[in-house]
């Protein structure tokens, strides 16, 4: 079979490559492998050079596929016009902001530099003045819910009947997200599988967020 299991090295690699913006290494780790399961994260390293014939088989595949944030990445790389306003934030970042404990999590986005704040929506630091200049900042509320959905959905598809039964219980008990994982724990493979299936939605449910306050990202380099 040419399209080989992502691995977490693999993985490792391809976040190498998109952090880099390096197109030739992210075709190298994507080549041999089903692109469909990372066409989110790919696709983000993509926009370097959207006129690579992988970045335009991304587009038409995040096209069939139509999740959250599949159709605003699709636009970005076949360089379709936008009303949206350019910015460089960090995806997985502001994801982990959105997605985070709605107590004691939140944070904003520097509409300036991309940057993204982790804090408490009730941080005493943060004066008045600061909190109401919009053109500065973009303030993020987090929810769980999404999350929760992922792992649901991901009950679906795995194959072991008595692994699936394990993590259906999981998710409708107490501290849901730890029994969870604590059960994928013992399935390393499965554990991997997860991580996958939620980072590609998380991404693009991030993406969807950004369209729906007026931005789009750009991708953001981390070159040394």
């Amino acid at each position: 079979d040419p399209v080989s299991a992502w691995d977490r090295e693999a993985l490792t690699a391809l976040r190498a490559a998109v952090a880099r913006r390096d197109v030739a290494g992210i075709r190298a780790v994507v080549s041999r492998r089903d692109p469909d399961a990372v066409l989110q994260l790919a696709g983000e390293g993509l926009l370097a050079e959207p006129a690579d014939p992988l970045a335009r088989e991304c587009a038409e595949r995040l096209r069939r596929r139509d999740l959250d944030g599949d159709a605003e990445l699709a636009d970005a790389l076949q360089g379709r016009p936008s009303d949206l306003r350019p910015l460089a934030v960090d995806l997985e970042e502001l994801a982990s902001i959105l997605e985070g404990d709605p107590v004691h999590g939140g944070g904003r986005i520097d509409l300036a530099t991309g940057d993204v704040w982790h804090h408490s929506p009730f941080e005493e630091s943060i004066d008045d003045e600061e909190r109401e200049d919009e053109e500065r900042w973009l303030w993020v509320e987090a929810s769980s819910n999404a999350g929760w959905s992922d792992m649901s959905d991901f009950v679906d598809i795995v194959d072991d009947a008595r692994l699936a039964d394990r993590l259906e219980r999981a998710i409708h008990g107490p501290r849901p997200f730890r029994q969870f994982r604590d059960a994928l724990a013992e399935h390393p493979d499965e554990l991997t599988r997860f991580h996958l299936f939620a980072d590609e939605r998380q991404r693009g449910r991030t993406r969807r967020w950004l369209a729906d306050h007026g931005l789009r990202s750009v991708g953001r380099s981390y070159v040394d």
